[in-house]
């Protein structure tokens, strides 16, 4: 009997903030808990799940360049460290899409021979192509003499001898997507054409094409 009212006692003379901590939680603050949890994973499930629909179906594909055709003005390598070449390329660019657009904000291209450039980088207008069309562009490149290499030089002149010459057009840019009034962020992209041309010393004006896959292109 004493041991018990000596426990009634202290309990009675706890603070009222122990008294407090030693009372079990309310059943509805444990049930609310478990619902808001609940619902939070079902909405994250949810918004993952519609995420992933839109990317399906609108997951934007790649463009496509391809060269149809190239003429050739001038190509002058008889004063080396310094070369002239002026080309200019028949272009078709496709966006294979059909619920995403293309804008293309910054664009430019140059020529390149043995993986260096016998052509000044040219700033080109910017694009902007509807889904599922395409455009053609003839860009000429060149007339102002860049320095190669004498390996350049030397191959330019035996590959015009042999009447085939193999070079590549580069594209460089950033590009944007649109879905509806969705707009992405800039993308860099990278694109190599190459092509065979038959071309001999002094020709001048549109040359046949030999080869012509299609343009690879990295974003």
């Amino acid at each position: 009997m004493e041991e018990n009212q000596s426990t009634q006692n202290q309990q009675h003379h706890l603070p009222p903030d122990k008294l407090q901590m030693n009372k079990p939680a309310p059943y509805g603050t444990s049930s609310s808990k478990r619902a808001f949890c609940t619902f939070l994973t079902i909405f994250l499930l949810l918004i993952g799940v519609t995420l992933l629909v839109l990317w399906l179906v609108y997951r934007p594909h790649k463009p496509h360049f391809t060269v149809v055709g190239v003429a050739v003005y001038g190509l002058n390598t008889t004063s080396p460290p310094l070369l002239s070449a002026t080309l200019q390329f028949n272009v078709r660019i496709k966006n294979p899409n059909r619920r995403v657009s293309v804008y293309y904000d910054r664009f430019s291209a140059f020529v390149s021979y043995k993986n260096q450039a016998i052509t000044p980088q040219v700033m080109l207008p910017p694009l902007f192509l509807e889904k599922h069309s395409q455009v053609s562009l003839s860009p000429v490149l060149g007339g102002t003499a860049v320095p190669v290499s004498v390996e350049v030089s030397n191959g330019l002149m035996v590959d015009e001898a042999y009447g085939v010459v193999g070079l590549k057009l580069v594209f460089l840019g950033r590009l944007r997507w649109k879905a509806g009034a969705i707009k992405t962020a800039h993308y860099g992209f990278y694109g190599k054409c190459d092509v065979l041309i038959g071309l001999k010393k002094g020709f001048v004006g549109q040359v046949p094409l030999l080869g012509n896959p299609p343009c690879n292109i990295d974003i």
